[in-house]
């Protein structure tokens, strides 16, 4: 054990004083899960991505976890463990992810991407916010409500290792495992706030369908001298069928994309304008001249409540030092759309490979490839479980939080609610500014301890609520 447990304080007292405490192991172990690099994305990290599944099931054994396992699936594993205090109480399903993005590139980080740094009062290291220090507050939220005598309900824990390439197994283990998972709620910690003086709980998620397109010419690299004008350049061609994927408003060419996107009523937008959003500011801090974006929205409706195209990496010919005169014979590219409420991915990536196909000319081949998806949510914010979060926010920020919607998504929540019928809090504390999916992403100290101390609220206020 790693307190006496203490049930005389108060859970205001007992909450702080843990806290005060332990926070520089609270940092130090964080670290040490940020040192192992579990890119679930490349398969020459395998042997690291299953290390920190041991250590995530190590994490929940030492803080109290009971039925703390590790389960197999096609593909990566998956951490569960539980603690049922009385079958009667509500449960809480915790849902985070051990696996990071690629650090890639390296070069543009000022550290190891694997070698934790602190400074400004940030943690700097791949997977700091997404998500193994957000889903490590739940864990040390857990040890603290364990040793202070304070947990108040049934918490569920199941933790994923390949949420940054689409979750694929989880599905399966979710269909299985449904009785082993039974609970009344979700709670994923895998958003942000609008500022750490301005809370917020996220209340929807953008869609995702994401393709590889392979383009191919000559059936070798040709001389650009002797063939050039002669033969289609497949980069060249790449090119010009993206640049046709968008009009000069930036509308999405691809016929049907907008045929059931939601459009949200004068009112509805008006609300959303209320959250607080400095356009000077934006642009500062991503050294921007001007903002870009589809015509008749803001730079807030454009990242949350439209939907979007973009080209994610494109390559294709001669990429080493100094010059090689070459037509290439193949191009490639990766392309992701963000989708919103009412759209389907399976819908939009059919569309799009049938447009995609349809404005190649007959000098090369075209084949797109799907890789994965996941649909839109909306979540309510009348709930029990949402007003207890805003209540546990209320209580620790000393505001009450803004209902947002995020342009980013968590493919997963909208799986929960069609299998288990149950809908997810999204009670995150990153920020826009944390880097995630780029060099250098980070992690507040601040932010990572106000989760820890967050969280035993929820439980305090959804136990209460839900009688």
């Amino acid at each position: 054990m790693l307190d006496i447990k203490t049930s005389s304080l108060t859970l205001d007292s007992a909450i702080n004083s843990y806290i005060e405490t332990h926070k520089d192991r609270f940092i130090k172990e964080l670290c040490e899960l940020l040192r192992i690099p579990s890119v679930s994305a490349d398969p020459k990290y395998k042997s690291e991505v299953f290390k920190t599944a041991e250590a995530v099931k190590e994490k929940l054994v030492l803080a109290g976890a009971d039925k703390v396992e590790i389960c197999p699936t096609d593909g990566y594993p998956i951490v569960f463990g539980e603690k049922i205090i009385d079958p009667k109480l509500p449960t809480v399903l915790v849902y985070g992810h051990y696996d990071v993005q690629p650090a890639d590139p390296i070069e543009l980080w000022h550290s190891g991407p694997f070698e934790p740094v602190i400074k400004d009062g940030n943690i700097y290291a791949r997977g700091a916010c997404d998500d193994k220090g957000q889903m490590f507050m739940h864990i040390k939220a857990f040890e603290l409500m364990m040793q202070t005598n304070s947990l108040p309900c049934n918490i569920i824990f199941m933790i994923e290792g390949e949420e940054e390439v689409g979750s694929d197994n989880l599905g399966v283990f979710v269909k299985q495992n449904k009785e082993k998972i039974k609970a009344d709620v979700i709670l994923i910690s895998d958003t942000g706030i609008i500022a750490n003086d301005i809370p917020s709980i996220t209340v929807g998620l953008r869609g995702l369908t994401y393709v590889e397109i392979e383009v191919t010419g000559p059936n070798r690299d040709l001389h650009s001298g002797l063939y050039g004008g002669a033969v289609g350049n497949p980069i060249n061609i790449l090119c010009e069928m993206i640049a046709k994927l968008k009009d000069d408003k930036e509308q999405i060419s691809v016929p049907g994309f907008y045929d059931d996107v939601e459009i949200l009523t004068e009112q509805e937008r008006a609300e959303m304008a209320k959250a607080p959003f400095n356009l000077d500011a934006y642009k500062k801090v991503l050294d921007l001249f001007d903002i870009h974006g589809e015509a008749g929205y803001t730079t807030n409706e454009r990242n949350s409540i439209r939907p979007t195209l973009d080209v994610n990496g494109i390559w294709g010919g001669y990429m080493g030092e100094g010059a090689k005169t070459v037509i290439p014979s193949k191009a490639y590219a990766k392309i992701s759309m963000r989708l919103v409420p009412n759209q389907k991915s399976e819908k939009i990536t059919r569309i799009f490979k049938n447009y995609f196909e349809s404005i190649a000319p007959k000098s090369v081949t075209v084949q797109v490839k799907p890789h994965h998806g996941g649909e839109p949510v909306v979540t309510p914010s009348d709930s029990v479980a949402y007003k207890a979060a805003s209540m546990a926010m209320e209580t620790t920020f000393g505001k009450k939080p803004i209902p947002i919607r995020s342009g980013g998504s968590i493919p997963i929540v909208e799986m929960f609610k069609s299998e288990l019928g149950l809908d997810s809090v999204l009670l995150g504390f990153g920020l826009d500014s944390d880097a995630i999916h780029s060099p250098n992403e980070h992690f507040g100290v601040f932010n990572y301890l106000k989760g820890i101390e967050t969280i035993p609220y929820f439980y305090k206020y959804y136990s209460e609520l839900s009688k």
